[in-house]
C-alpha cells in the first residue's frame, strides 16, 4: 500500500473502544500505521523539525518547560508532505469515532521532541490553553519510533477529567506538584506504558497527563495533531494563552462562531 493510501484508510473502532474512550477520556491503539509508513512520514517530519529547531541553550541550563521537550509547532504549514500526513483521514477518523462527531477539523499540530537527557513533562490539561467552547477535543500522539519506558512516554491519570481543581495550572513546576497530589488524593488510576511502533494514544483536551524524562541516548521523536468538532465554536479567552491561542491558531475567529479559518480546515 502507497503511504498516502495507508494514511487515508479507514480504522475502525469496536463499540468497547470507543466506550473505553469515553469513559477514561483517553485510549491507546496499535497497529494505526505501519513501520514502512512511519519510517516515510518519520524522516520527513525529524528533518523539518531539525531544519526550524531554534533551541541553542545547554539543557542544564533550561526551566523544567524547555527541558521537557523541542516543540514546532503547524509543520503543516510548512512542508507539502507534512501536511499530507496530518490532513490524513485515519487519525482523522479515529478522532471523529472517539467523540462522536459528524466531522473534525484542525486546531493545530505540534511535533515534541524530546532530546536525550530531557527532563521531565509535568502534569496539566491542554484545554486550560485553548479557547474553545467545548472539550470535543482529540490530540493524537504519534511515536514516530517505539516508546521505551526510559524514553518517556505519555502517561495518562484515567478519568481525571472529573477532577475540576488544577484546570487553572499551566504547565510548570507548580502543576507537576499540585496536579499530582490532587490526582493523588482522588486515587485516579495513573497509566504508563511503553509504545509500540505504529502505537498511538489519543486523549481529551481536559485529561492530565504527564511524560517522564528520556534517560536513553535516543530522542523521543512524536508527532500530534488536535483535532475538533467540526462544529466547535471560539470562546471568549479565560486567561492570557487563550488569548495567545485564539490569535495564533484561530485568527480571524469570532466568539461565539463556528471556528472556520483557512488555518482550521475540515479534514472529515
Amino acid at each position: 500500500m502507497k503511504h498516502a493510501e495507508a494514511i487515508d484508510e479507514k480504522y475502525l473502532l469496536t463499540e468497547d473502544q470507543i466506550n473505553f474512550y469515553r469513559e477514561n477520556k483517553y485510549i491507546k491503539l496499535k497497529n494505526v500505521f505501519d513501520g514502512e509508513t512511519l519510517a516515510h512520514y518519520g524522516k520527513i517530519i525529524k528533518d523539518k523539525v531539525a531544519e526550524l529547531s531554534i533551541e541553542t541553550i545547554p539543557m542544564e541550563e533550561r526551566d523544567t518547560y524547555s527541558k521537557a521537550f523541542l516543540q514546532i509547532m503547524n509543520l503543516w504549514r510548512t512542508s507539502d508532505a507534512v501536511k499530507e500526513f496530518v490532513f490524513g483521514k485515519r487519525l482523522a477518523g479515529i478522532a471523529s469515532q472517539l467523540m462522536g462527531t459528524e466531522g473534525v477539523r484542525i486546531y493545530h499540530d505540534q511535533a515534541l521532541f524530546k532530546e536525550p537527557g530531557g527532563g521531565f513533562t509535568p502534569w496539566h490539561a491542554d484545554q486550560y490553553y485553548w479557547p474553545l467552547e467545548s472539550d470535543l477535543t482529540v490530540t493524537a500522539w504519534i511515536p514516530l519510533q517505539a516508546v521505551s519506558l526510559e524514553m518517556g512516554p505519555l502517561e495518562f491519570s484515567a478519568k481525571s477529567h472529573m477532577l475540576q481543581d488544577g484546570r487553572n495550572l499551566k504547565i510548570s513546576d507548580d502543576s507537576e506538584a499540585e496536579i499530582g497530589k490532587k490526582l493523588r488524593l482522588g486515587d485516579f488510576e495513573k497509566i504508563v506504558e511503553p509504545f509500540e511502533l505504529g502505537e498511538v494514544s489519543f486523549h481529551s483536551g481536559w485529561i492530565f497527563h504527564r511524560a517522564g524524562a528520556n534517560q536513553t541516548d535516543t530522542m523521543r521523536s512524536v508527532m500530534t495533531v488536535i483535532y475538533m468538532d467540526k462544529n466547535m465554536r471560539l470562546k471568549a479567552p479565560e486567561n492570557e494563552n487563550q488569548q495567545n491561542d485564539w490569535d495564533t491558531w484561530c485568527p480571524g475567529a469570532v466568539v461565539g462562531e463556528v471556528i472556520d479559518t483557512p488555518i482550521n480546515p475540515l479534514i472529515l
